[in-house]
């Protein structure tokens, strides 16, 4: 395949993606939030690496620790999360997703995890990279022809 063949079919393949994935709708008990793709970033960390603290969030996220602040306050004030003090700092806190909300995120973000994870176990941790490394290259490329 030619490097023009690969960029024809990546250009007809990623409006599918993002067609597909907008026509998975948040379950009903989330469907009022008006949840933005930060939102989306920021609840599956937390689904899938548990409770963490704002620092870890915004690290993991690459934002800045004020921005994951307000999302967090946002989907506090909404029942989704829930922030508790840090038992070994008090001055910190620990973000989590609600007992509440938990179910419906499971099950509306889940299905997305599953299918990266079937997509990736047949490579091998270098070609997983790749993958992950191309995708990260094609976003900054992207980001400079934006601004």
């Amino acid at each position: 395949m030619s490097t023009d063949d690969a960029v024809r079919e990546l250009i007809m393949l990623f409006p599918r993606l993002v067609g597909r994935a907008k026509r998975i709708s948040p379950p009903e008990q989330l469907r009022s939030f008006d949840l933005a793709p930060r939102h989306l970033s920021l609840l599956s960390l937390l689904l899938l690496d548990g409770a963490q603290t704002v620092s870890q969030l915004a690290a993991r996220l690459e934002v800045a620790p004020t921005t994951v602040s307000l999302l967090i306050g946002d989907l506090s004030r909404k029942g989704v999360l829930v922030r508790r003090e840090d038992e070994d700092d008090r001055r910190r806190r620990i973000v989590d997703i609600s007992d509440q909300s938990r179910p419906a995120i499971a099950e509306w973000l889940s299905p997305f995890a599953r299918a990266w994870r079937q997509t990736l176990a047949g490579l091998s941790p270098q070609e997983q990279r790749l993958v992950v490394d191309t995708l990260l290259a094609y976003e900054a490329a992207v980001t400079d022809i934006a601004r």
